[in-house]
């Protein structure tokens, strides 16, 4: 299980955790390869079956990251993501995957640097937590 690395997959917003995102790389710090980012407008667009699906479809995390409350630039985005998440991590487990797989942050624009420790800490945190339950139960 040593040699076990996760697959996240992270939605991210364009106005600012994209940017964060991009900041990191340009600055040339280092964040986990296995997470891929999946650029939306706004959190707000995020829909609950885009994290259901992921999940069902091998994602061993998933995490949801935009701008922080009060700084959405659709208004009031962030806030909708965050109900959505919350009543996603209650309805997660009968699916069978732990609410812990699913994280909902809020990056800045000019935070590079939480964003790689961010996206680090995750996937150390999934790593923890074994491969989730959909690659355990795929037919090959």
């Amino acid at each position: 299980m040593t040699d076990f690395e996760p697959t996240i997959i992270a939605f991210v917003c364009n106005w600012c955790t994209y940017t964060a995102a991009d900041l990191a790389g340009t600055s040339r710090l280092s964040y986990p390869q296995n997470v891929r980012l999946i650029r939306v407008m706004c959190t707000g667009m995020v829909d609950p079956q885009y994290v259901i699906k992921a999940f069902l479809e091998g994602a061993d995390g998933v995490l949801v990251s935009g701008c922080h409350p009060g700084d959405c630039h659709y208004i009031n985005g962030n806030f909708k993501a965050r109900r959505r998440i919350k009543l996603l991590k209650e309805i997660l487990p009968q699916f069978g995957f732990e609410p812990e797989r699913l994280r909902l942050t809020w990056i800045g624009a000019s935070d590079g640097i939480r964003f790689a420790e961010i996206m680090r800490e995750l996937s150390a945190q999934i790593r923890s937590l074994g491969p989730g339950g959909a690659k355990l139960n795929m037919v090959i």
